[in-house]
Parts: C-alpha cells; structure tokens; sequence
C-alpha cells in the first residue's frame, strides 16, 4: 500500500503548471436634453409631448384658439432601452379616434397606439439614429388634425448606479434590482426526494442538486410539453455544471476514513455531487422556481454512460476493461463553462480533471520508462505517479464486488492485466479532459464526448456568430498557467434550418464531429495566426522529437503537446471565451498567472508584479488578469489570422496607474481575476448593435476589499485604443514591452452585483427577452467547515437571521423591479 493511503489526499488540479515548453508568452450615461416645442391653437387641436427614460416633455402654448389647426409636436432624446411614452391630448372638443403612428427610423413596437399614450422600448442602435411618429386626433365633424413627435435615440448605456465592494455575506445588487434564490446544492428534483436537511446526512445526489455551481444556459420551453421554444421567457429548461464539491459542508463532521479506505457512501455521494443538472424552470405572478417532479429534470454525474464521438472514437488509448472497444465510456467531471448551440443542446467542459486520478509509484516504470509516449502524454497533463486522487476514492471498497465505479479512478497498470488495457484502467484518464454535448430535451439520450475540438482543461466552448454557408467557428480555453486559445472550425457550413431539427445530438455529429482545431499565436505587432492542429503538417508528424505524433486521433488525444510543438503563444489561465454577437469578435478572460515573471512577459501578456494584500500576504506574476479579444481577418469566422489587443486589465484603483492598472480602474469598476465571460442574447437589446459584457471573477488577490463580483460593460471594439509600454519589475528583474491595449472603460464599465463571503461569481445566462437574469454562486464559505461555518449563504439572503446553516452553493435570478432589460 502506497504512503498516501492512510490520508485523505487534499484536492489538487494535477500538476497544474505542465507547459514547460520554451513557447513565448504573451461613457458616461447619455444626459438627457429635451427641447419643447408646441404651438396651441385651436378649437379642437391636438397636443403631443414624449416622456423618455421618466422625464416628461411637455407642450407649451399661446396665441388666439383657432379651431381645427394643426399643432406642432415635440421632440427629445434617449438611448437604447429605456422605455419612451408618447402622449396626445386633445383641447377644445372631443374626437371619435385618436392614434399614433410611426413614420420614420428603425421600427418599433407601440403599446397602446389607439389610445392618447403609447409607449414603446428604444431600438437597439450603433450611433444616434431619429425616429419619428404622429398622433392623430379625428373630431366628431371635420377632417383629421395631427402632430409629429421626434425621438434621437442614442447607443445604449449602463442604467444603474455601480454596487460598492462588499465583504459582506450577502449577494448585493444595484436599486431597483430583486434576487431570488432559485436552486441551491441538496435541492430535490425527483418525486418523493425529500427535502435537503443540510446537515451533512443527506444522500442520492443522483436525484438532488450537485455542488458547485458553474456554467449554465436557459432553453426556453413551449407553454406545454418538453418542445423548445426558443422565445418563451417564462417557462425553460436550466443547464447547469456542478464543478466540484465543498467536502466539509456535505458530511456530518467532514470527510472520514477507515484504515485508509473512504466509506462507500461518502465516496458516492462526493462523486455524483460532480457534473451537470438539467431542470424545467417557470416564473409565475413574477417570480421564478423549478419544477421539482418535472420528466425534464436529469443528473449527469461522473458514472453517467456516455458515448465518444469524432475522430478518436474507437482508438486504443481510449480502451478500460469498462469500455473495452473504446467507444463508450462513464461520466464527465470538474464540469467548468459551457457553450449553447443554435440547435439547442448544451456542451460542458471538462476542466480540471486531472487530479481526480490516483497513480501510484512504479508506473512510469510499469509504461515503459519517462520517454515513453504514455508517460510524456501523462506528465504534459499533470498525472506524475505517487499521486493518491482528488478525495482518494480509489480506496473504497463497494458493497457490490463486481462495481468498478471507485476502481476507475485508479489509473496505476495492473501487471496482471491485458497489455492493450482493456483489464484495468490505466486509459481511463484519457477519457476525460473533452467537451460534452448534452442534449437537455432528452433525459433519455446518451452525452457525446466531441473528440475533434482536443484534450484538454476545456474552459468552456463559444460558438461564434452563424452566417449561413459560412462555417462556424468554436473557441475554447486551456485552464492552466502557460497554456493556450484554441477555435474549432466546422467542416459543415452553417445552415439556419439546423436550429430547428428534432435529431438534436445528430446536427451536433454534423457540426463538431468534423472540421480543424486550431492554436492562436499572439504577434507582438498586434496581429496574430490560427495554427492549425492537423496531423502530416509540420512537425505533426512521427518524426517530431519531442511527441512521435501517429495519427490525427493522436494529435487530438494529445493536443497540449501538438500546440507546443507549432510553437503557439503561452498565456495566462485562459478560461471563458464569449463573442460579441454584432461584430463576431472574441473576448477571453485570462484570469491569472503566478508563475509569470517579469522575464517572460510579451505583448499579450505585459505583466508581472507584486500585489501586496493587507490580509493573507502579497501575490506575484500576473495577479489580476486581463481579457483578451481579438477580431478575425474579413471577419470570418474561417479567418486563419486576426488582429488582436487587451480589451481591460484588472487590478485595484490603488496600484500603479502606469504599469499595472492600466485601463484606468476606479472604486466602481477595479476588479481582479476575470473568470466567467458572456454577452447578453441577440434577441434583447442587450445583444444588439452596442452589445453588454458580462464579468465574473474567481479572485484571490483582490479579497482583502471585495468579495467576487460581477461587472457590465459595453466593451467598444478591437483597436479602439493603441500600442502602449509596460514594465515589469519583479524578483529584481525588470523588463519592458509594448502591448495592445483598448480604449479606457470609464464608465462603459461598472460593478452590478457582489457576492457572499469566500464565494466565486461564475455561470450566467438569461431569458431572450433579457429581463431575468440567472447567476450562480459558488461555494461560499469555502474556507468553512460543519463546525465553524464562514458563511451562512444563501438562507440568510431574505435578511433573516441564518446562524448555524451551513452554505449552498446556488443558482439566483436576478430582475428589474420595473419589469425592463438587466443592466440598461
């Protein structure tokens, strides 16, 4: 028995800084201004005013009443979003019909045209654009009279007041705002599952809410029965990624075990806490809750059956004594971001995957030495041996003595075992590290590993924007220090009539089954190039030195080794990617590096420094993060190069304005470690012609003063700002290079919510009108325990006393009082 047998093993990633190659590194609110302008006169005359954004303009008058005159009407500005009311009136007579019409600009949707007061929402415009319309007032005897209304709407901006840092335990938001919490760790989404006692004795997680809440996606649902409907915004379908668990918080007194070996039944329910809820969500009288008993619901755990798909499909690194054709295959974990696709199914991504596996001294020797492939493939993604397993459930000894369901974390060669692996384990770690395609209609269908978009610690997968006969274009982070952005480009060109295919899973074989994986590569001049990941080119091939590359499934298997072999651009943790749905360029959140130093530093990633911290000691390297975006060549997704530049750098408003905050942060935007990345959806305002980021934030540097938060931005363009120089000065080494950095945010950035103590902002996603807003909450409390828990989240969210409840992680929806569009 190896030494960390007697122990739990403490949770690790893997050997999380893996890429040891030589690869380089690198306004304000719109004022309102009305001008009023009317002349009354008359008899029967009518009188137009507008009220935009809740300012009212109102007529003036003079002169002699003339009966049955024209009036002039009244004119004013607002921007995007906010709602404008209209009002007629009509003096000096009555009429048997009053409307209004529009006459000019982009259209609109008029609430109450047959009535005196109509209102409608601000269009969605790129630079200030005139509306105009016309009230019509018709008298008991005589001809029609009307008035014209002129409406300037401008782009739209942020609509609320930015939220103060808080340490409090407490999801805060802006005035004006509500949160509901919706589905909280424990939570039952079967018939006859009791309520969660939260109390550490609760068990069959394969029918309640999973812990650690991360990326999530709304699918709207037909009024009636399980058909998407990809415009309901009061009844859907809620995918969610359960990334990992909060062990202190789900046993009575913590994790146990017994002569080494962890009892079954903490070990199964740590393991199906893991993966991905789907659950039918609705909203009644205003305020939302999930379904409990509906045939919708489903848990996709670790142990669920799944299937492979693409070009590593059947291939032997890939064959366990489960699986034994390498086909098929159990579970998906450390489930991170996500992507939505237009066909309505869901992909989550399997991140931090490595550690979870136990592997013990002897087996490099038993795979035939440290140059084999084997072992170069397992030390590139942090699996070396002695290493025990994420919560050591290879220990467990089942009731069951045929399970394998704990066994399959032990990668360690048996000797007694077929050499092909197809008797033991030792290939079950190349099971993992995927993105999943999950079809969330279906309870009864099988998940799809896509083997064509690469192995790796996926942070998600954002489909860019769909163009028909274009092919579209995936882009995923590798979540590790010093690793790479990668996009997908699909053999099949985009075609709109996929979206509404039943065969779900089928269009996602036609669409990510086939195509080119490819690296980026950052150029210091502010240009950049796809590498295409494709066996026979280059040094992709089995005369490479480093990596005997075999084939194209090799290649994939192995796609950290192939990025560093095309010498592709090392950066700092790339997580969530997002695109901006009216211009297609793509942002990535580089949310840290602390093994940046300041002689490794490059033009895409400029910096490395020292963060002091007045509690918990100082952070070196790039230890706020920055996000990334970068544009495609003839903006196509196809593109094979790109123009690129640093869209924010997060950091506190107290540091150094000249070479660490440098987007020019204040006390209601500065922000450190960007995690979650998303824009809002093309079918509300806030996807449209100025469209709104969203940012959420992992953070460890950044505690001292806030806790993680997320922020709104309307981001600008690639190349709206310019070339600038920084200098790193670290560990007595200094170093100066010039980046690419965008226009400063100012106010197109600003703080809209703050989460409770020790917890994660992360997972975020809407209705398709925009007005209810789902955010996850991630383990709170972290740092807890069952006996001193630091947080009480999310019982004490109503303002009600909560001490002793230990904290869930959470899914909340977030609304407008008023009833409008988040954020604007």
């Amino acid at each position: 028995m190896d030494s960390f047998d007697t122990a739990i093993a403490a949770y690790t990633d893997g050997d999380i800084d893996t890429n040891r190659t030589s690869n380089p590194h690198l306004n304000d609110m719109i004022a309102s201004r009305y001008s009023r302008r009317q002349a009354l006169m008359g008899g029967l005359s009518a009188a137009t005013a507008a009220v935009f954004g809740g300012a009212l303009l109102s007529a003036c008058s003079s002169g002699p009443t003339i009966p049955l005159t024209v009036v002039a009407g009244s004119s004013g500005q607002t921007t995007s979003g906010k709602t404008v009311t209209l009002t007629g009136a009509v003096s000096g007579g009555s009429a048997t019909n009053v409307a209004w019409v529009q006459t000019g600009g982009p259209a609109v949707t008029l609430t109450g045209a047959n009535s005196n007061i109509a209102s409608f929402v601000a269009p969605s415009v790129a630079t200030s654009t005139t509306l105009t319309f016309r009230y019509t007032a018709t008298p008991d005897s005589g001809s029609a009279v009307t008035s014209d209304a002129t409406v300037v709407v401008a782009p739209a901006v942020l609509g609320f007041t930015a939220v103060s840092k808080s340490l409090a335990d407490i999801v805060t938001v802006p005035t004006g705002y509500n949160v509901t919490v919706l589905f909280r760790l424990g939570d039952p989404i079967a018939s006859g599952v009791s309520a969660f006692a939260n109390n550490g004795t609760d068990t069959n997680f394969a029918q309640r809410a999973g812990d650690h809440h991360d990326g999530m996606t709304f699918f709207g649902l037909a009024a009636t029965g399980t058909t998407p409907d990809p415009t309901s915004n009061t009844r859907g379908v809620l995918a969610l990624n359960h990334e990992n668990i909060t062990a202190a918080y789900l046993h009575p007194a913590g994790q146990t075990s017994v002569g080494g070996a962890r009892p079954e039944a903490e070990a199964l329910k740590e393991i199906e806490c893991h993966g991905v809820s789907v659950i039918e969500v609705a909203q009644a009288s205003g305020t939302w809750s999930y379904v409990q008993a509906s045939s919708l619901n489903r848990r996709i755990t670790p142990l669920t059956p799944m299937s492979f798909n693409g070009p590593v499909r059947g291939a032997a690194i890939l064959r366990t004594v489960f699986s034994p054709t390498g086909v098929a295959g159990r579970g998906t974990i450390n489930n991170c971001a996500n992507g939505t696709m237009p066909w309505n199914t869901y992909l989550t991504a399997e991140e931090n995957w490595a550690g979870y596996f136990r592997r013990s001294t002897g087996d490099v020797a038993a795979r035939g030495g440290a140059t084999s492939k084997v072992n170069v493939s397992l030390a590139r993604y942090g699996i070396p041996e002695g290493r025990a397993g994420n919560n050591n459930w290879a220990t467990v000894v089942p009731a069951d003595a045929t399970s394998t369901n704990y066994s399959k974390w032990n990668i360690t060669v048996n000797p007694a075992a077929a050499a092909d692996g197809t008797g033991d384990f030792r290939n079950e770690a190349f099971q993992y590290g995927w993105i999943v395609e999950i079809d969330p209609f279906d309870p009864a269908s099988t998940p799809r590993k896509r083997t064509a978009l690469g192995r790796m610690n996926h942070e998600g997968c954002q489909i860019g924007r769909t163009i028909a006969g274009v092919r579209p274009a995936f882009y995923m982070g590798d979540d590790a220090q010093n690793e790479y952005i990668y996009k997908f480009v699909s053999t099949a060109a985009w075609s709109a009539a996929d979206a509404a295919i039943t065969n779900r899973l089928a269009i996602g074989d036609k669409y990510l089954d086939a195509g080119t994986l490819y690296v980026a590569k950052f150029n210091a001049d502010g240009s950049g190039t796809w590498l295409p990941l494709v066996f026979g080119t280059g040094p992709l091939t089995a005369a490479n030195a480093a990596y005997a590359f075999a084939d194209q499934a090799d290649v994939l298997v192995n796609t950290r080794l192939a990025a560093d072999a095309l010498g592709a651009t090392r950066m700092d943790r790339p997580e969530w990617t997002a695109v901006n749905p009216a211009t297609g360029e793509m942002y990535c959140t580089l949310t840290n590096n602390s093994s940046r130093t300041a002689a490794t530093v490059d033009a895409a990633n400029p910096r490395a420094y020292n963060d002091p911290r007045t509690t918990g000691g100082s952070t070196n390297g790039n230890a706020n993060g920055h996000i990334i975006r970068l544009r495609e060549t003839g903006d196509t997704s196809e593109a094979t190069s790109f123009a690129w530049d640093v869209y924010g750098f997060g950091a506190g408003s107290d540091l150094d304005p000249t070479n660490i905050n440098l987007s020019g942060l204040d006390a209601t935007n500065d922000f450190s470690s960007p995690d979650g990345l998303w824009f809002g959806l093309p079918t509300n305002i806030t996807g449209q012609s100025t469209p709104l980021m969203w940012i959420q934030t992992d953070d460890g540097a950044f505690v001292d003063q806030t806790n993680c938060m997320l922020l709104a931005s309307i981001p600008g363009v690639t190349g709206d700002g310019g070339p600038r120089s920084v200098t790193s000065t670290l560990g007595g080494v200094t170093n100066t290079v010039t980046t690419r950095i965008g226009k400063t945010p100012g106010t197109a950035l600003r703080r809209f919510l703050v989460g409770p103590k020790e917890c994660e902002i992360t997972g975020i996603h809407s209705t398709p009108d925009g007005k209810s807003l789902f955010v996850n909450i991630q383990h709170p409390g972290e740092n807890g325990n069952a006996t001193t828990a630091t947080s009480n989240w999310p019982a004490n969210q109503s303002g009600t006393a909560a001490a002793g409840s230990r904290p869930r992680s959470a899914t909340i929806v977030i609304t407008k009082a008023d009833g409008g569009v988040i954020g604007i």
